[in-house]
């Protein structure tokens, strides 16, 4: 993961202020300055960010599988 400052490095800050949050993980797709991610965290969430997206992921297909059923059914 790249350190510093990135393209979407201001928008991130301007999402965790207005969410007033601690931590941001914010990926961009087809942004004006291209596809890009951003990372804004605490250290317990930069550990655990590989953990995170591989969840968030299983999460994604698992509602695909169920839309997906239900589409079936109609």
């Amino acid at each position: 993961m790249p350190m510093g400052k990135g393209k979407y490095d201001d928008l991130c800050t301007y999402v965790r202020k207005a969410a007033n949050a601690k931590s941001v993980i914010l990926i961009v797709f087809k942004g004006e300055h291209g596809d890009g991610f951003s990372v804004q965290a605490t250290g317990a969430v930069v550990f655990h960010l590989p953990k995170i997206l591989r969840e968030t992921a299983q999460q994604i297909e698992d509602s695909f599988i169920v839309a997906s059923k239900k589409e079936g059914d109609a």
